[in-house]
């Protein structure tokens, strides 16, 4: 088994810029959702970004520049100046739909002006690579580089996929995540159009009176080192990716499997490849969208992968309080299970009053709750899932640094 350890990790969303806040309001029951809307309210690119880099980048690779430069920088990491071999430094970020915000003004461009004011630059700007591609220019990555692109499960897959890179041989290190910035009118008008949307503006999983979800905006972003790498530069290591498991309900665009089974089976492979039992999880950051039909779907394959031990273990969902980030969700919701790990503390579904009876027996957090703490010398596991259109399913197991072994009591003899 090949863990990648995590030594910097950063995230943009509704609730602030910056991995800190979204644990620190999130723990404290904020929503950052305003208006019906998740979007990055604290965000404004010129604060972070050089005046040519805002002109020529999306808002989703502005973000995703951002949540890197907090998770670099933490990693210990200097610019152009990686701490391996660059050749063996690989990127892997996710992204759903790419560049929407470019596409729409330029289309309004073509429309209102013509197509010789149209920018040269919209391809660049909104192709979905376009953050991996900017984020390894800036870093001097010359590792393989590459966007996952599988709807909502696309930042899980991104990690996934930078483990298994670590696993091969392939890279020492890889800077792996997720970036989105699709809350244009015409997205949300095709998502309100589906029905997936919340009709109230109130998205809350796992409620009885749950209707939807609400979208979001925002990034986040991990670098993964192995741990031999990661000791021989000193770096300091805030968690770990235990395994990951992946599958493909191949059964409808849009709707889940109804069975579940194939979503139960990325969580029973991310379960195998960590050498885990159901009954290490002590915590759960579950897709959660709130949708009738999905968190329905979650709760029977969760039931199928982790059996009897599933009730016993505190769940919540994060989109709740930053809305769905779609090809970010897997990323920004892998940094909040690791900082309910690192902070032995599971953060509320926000709004959260009244679970639905008919998910079955559910250990459902609605105010924050400590969680137990592991035997001394091991980690707290938490288990976080993404599903997504085309039947993408992914599940990440995620570790904190194990705590101290306790120092065996000394006795002090007396001479008889």
């Amino acid at each position: 088994m090949i863990v990648g350890v995590v030594t910097g990790f950063g995230a943009v969303t509704a609730l602030g810029v910056g991995a800190g806040l979204l644990h620190d309001r999130a723990v404290a029951g904020e929503s950052g959702l305003t208006d019906g809307m998740g979007r990055c309210g604290d965000f404004t690119a010129r604060e972070h970004l050089s005046r040519h880099e805002a002109r020529r980048t999306d808002r989703f690779s502005q973000l995703a520049l951002v949540a890197a430069a907090e998770a670099l920088a933490q990693a210990g990491w200097r610019t152009a100046a990686p701490p391996y071999p660059s050749d063996r430094v690989a990127c892997v970020i996710g992204c759903g739909l790419g560049g929407t915000t470019t596409l729409g003004i330029q289309q309004g461009v073509l429309e209102g002006q013509g197509e010789e004011y149209v920018s040269p630059l919209t391809v660049p700007m909104a192709m979905a690579n376009a953050a991996a591609s900017h984020l390894s220019m800036r870093y001097a990555l010359h590792g393989e580089s590459l966007c996952v692109a599988s709807a909502c499960a696309s930042g899980a897959q991104a990690i996934g996929t930078g483990l298994r890179l670590l696993a091969a041989g392939a890279a020492d290190a890889v800077v792996v995540g997720g970036t989105e910035a699709s809350t244009s009118p015409l997205i949300s008008a095709a998502f309100r159009a589906s029905g997936a949307l919340s009709p109230t503006g109130a998205s809350v999983p796992f409620d009885r009176d749950r209707d939807g979800f609400l979208l979001g905006e925002g990034a986040g972003i991990l670098v993964l080192e192995t741990a031999a790498g990661a000791a021989r530069r000193g770096a300091a290591v805030l968690g770990s990716v235990l395994g990951y498991g992946a599958s493909s309900d191949a059964h409808h665009v849009t709707a889940p499997e109804p069975s579940g089974r194939s979503a139960a089976a990325a969580v029973t492979r991310a379960l195998a490849d960590a050498e885990a039992a159901p009954g290490d999880i002590g915590y759960i950051n579950a897709h959660g969208t709130g949708t009738v039909l999905n968190d329905r779907l979650e709760c029977d394959a969760l039931r199928l992968a982790l059996g009897d031990a599933l009730p016993a273990i505190p769940m919540s969902s994060s989109k709740a309080g930053v809305g769905h980030l779609l090809g970010a969700a897997g990323a920004v919701e892998a940094i909040a299970t690791l900082q309910a790990l690192r902070h032995a503390t599971a953060p509320p579904t926000v709004g959260l009053r009244r679970p639905d009876e008919r998910l079955g027996p559910l250990d459902l957090v609605r105010t924050a709750r400590r969680l137990a703490p592991p035997v001394p010398g091991r980690p707290l596991i938490g288990l976080s899932t993404s599903f997504g259109f085309g039947g993408h399913n992914a599940a990440l197991v995620l570790a904190s640094t194990p705590s101290a072994p306790s120092a065996p009591s000394v006795t002090t003899k007396g001479r008889g």
